[in-house]
């Protein structure tokens, strides 16, 4: 008798994702195939938060752009935070770091952040953001977890929490040269 293995679809990836399944993140951990699908996610949250930040001030293809722009670095500094303090200062004994399985199942915690596209709604922008980047925190963890094999909830917490604030950092200091001036 031959095993079968069942892959959900994008869409199935993306709710389970959301909804902090963790096995939907050893799905894609496990699948090679879901490199794309994660790039995928990263680039839609970029142009979400680029769009939702018109709802902050943004404005023009080069408003939104850059804060597209910013979105995208924010989330690589956070990923190579991530891949640094959760598998080279915190790992615990069974640990195994793969780049690939990481950056695959953390690109799938950034789904939530697909609802900064609400933040086009007149005065929906700063609860969607921060709503946003809370459930992808969360996310993060679970993610987190499953890449890095941890046992320890608490340990996935810190790691993500550090590479959080720096994501924060790059975002605010990003918005403050490449954003939309606040008067």
């Amino acid at each position: 008798m031959t095993a079968t293995t069942t892959t959900n679809s994008f869409l199935q990836r993306l709710v389970g994702a959301a909804a902090l399944d963790s096995a939907i993140y050893e799905e894609v951990e496990a699948d090679l195939g879901a490199t794309t699908q994660a790039c995928g996610v990263v680039l839609l949250f970029s142009l979400a938060a680029g769009l939702g930040a018109v709802g902050l001030g943004a404005s023009g293809f080069a408003g939104i752009s850059s804060i597209a722009i910013v979105a995208l670095l924010s989330w690589a500094g956070w990923a190579l935070v991530t891949y640094a303090v959760g598998g080279q200062l915190l790992p615990e004994p069974q640990t195994r770091v793969d780049v690939g399985e990481l950056l695959r199942t953390i690109g799938f915690a950034t789904t939530p952040g697909l609802l900064c596209a609400f933040g086009v709604i007149p005065g929906a922008a700063a609860p969607a953001f921060l709503v946003a980047a809370i459930w992808m925190l969360v996310a993060m963890v679970v993610a987190v977890r499953q890449a890095l094999d941890y046992t320890s909830t608490l340990r996935a917490v810190l790691v993500c929490v550090f590479g959080w604030l720096l994501a924060v950092a790059i975002a605010v200091v990003g918005g403050a040269f490449f954003g939309p001036a606040v008067s």
